[in-house]
């Protein structure tokens, strides 16, 4: 299905002309006392008025005329339309579904609990209508579906800076699942504005466990920082020092300054100076 533009006329003017013959019927009953001829403009004047229809803004009136679909009416106001159709209401609002806490489980396979706020209005009120049953439990379940699909593509969190993660990367994550809602949803005649994550966390039951880990993978990461740039530095201090030529240093003095440079560097805590006032040898 797809949306059309259904024939519509102005209601004042539709109603000033109902209005007439419904007079005109009148007049010729009370005239002429010919009640043939007066049934005939007030039967069609009734049947005129079954098409009256108000359309509020930011709505859509979706005509179906015995099962066949004439188009939708998306000017507000009143209007006069085809007569004996059923006239079904579609909001084209701008409307907010807010996610229940999902638990699933990330491509590591740790439990999380997730949420998302999904954004989103109707373009194609026929899609919504006729392609769809309840198109509102449809986006609600397909939402639900998008954001099960993406948390397992990636991991909860990660120190592996070329890594995409579910806490790292909200911004990421967010559009990968705007878009992936945006196919699933496009059948129904409904547009993603916005996907944003609201909540995001560990599982209860392994909650405590893998805050453990986190520190852990954090004292790692870090110790490995500090060792990168301990060998660096202990680097370009011998080098400085041969070429400058302050010291001569063979290799035993060398691997000598280098343990304590790194013992300096890398200790938690103040290294404390030992004088040595006599020989290495």
């Amino acid at each position: 299905m797809k949306e059309t533009k259904a024939w519509y006329m102005n209601g004042f003017v539709g109603i000033l002309f109902i209005l007439l013959l419904l007079g005109g019927a009148a007049f010729v009953l009370l005239t002429q006392q010919m009640i043939v001829l007066a049934v005939f403009p007030a039967a069609i004047a009734l049947l005129l008025a079954t098409g009256i229809t108000i359309v509020q803004p930011n709505q859509a009136k979706v005509i179906t005329f015995f099962g066949r679909y004439l188009g939708s009416i998306r000017d507000s106001g009143l209007f006069l339309t085809v007569p004996l159709t059923i006239r079904q209401t579609v909001s084209l609002r701008v409307r907010n579904f807010n996610s229940s806490k999902l638990k699933v489980n990330d491509v590591e396979g740790n439990p999380i609990e997730i949420a998302a706020v999904i954004v989103f209005k109707v373009i194609d009120s026929a899609k919504a209508v006729f392609d769809v049953d309840h198109y509102e439990e449809f986006v609600e379940i397909q939402s639900e579906t998008a954001i099960r699909h993406v948390a397992t593509k990636y991991p909860y969190d990660t120190f592996e800076d070329e890594q995409i993660t579910l806490r790292g990367n909200a911004d990421v994550v967010s559009d990968v699942l705007a878009r992936e809602l945006q196919e699933r949803l496009t059948v129904a005649g409904v547009e993603v504005i916005e996907a944003r994550l609201t909540h995001l966390a560990y599982s209860t039951e392994i909650a405590s466990a893998m805050l453990q880990r986190q520190q852990a993978a954090a004292i790692l990461a870090a110790r490995k920082k500090i060792v990168e740039g301990a060998v660096s530095m202990a680097q370009m201090a011998i080098e400085q020092l041969d070429k400058e030529g302050v010291l001569e240093l063979d290799e035993e003095r060398k691997v000598n300054m280098v343990n304590n440079l790194m013992v300096a560097i890398i200790s938690e805590r103040g290294a404390q100076p030992v004088i040595n006032t006599g020989s290495l040898y």
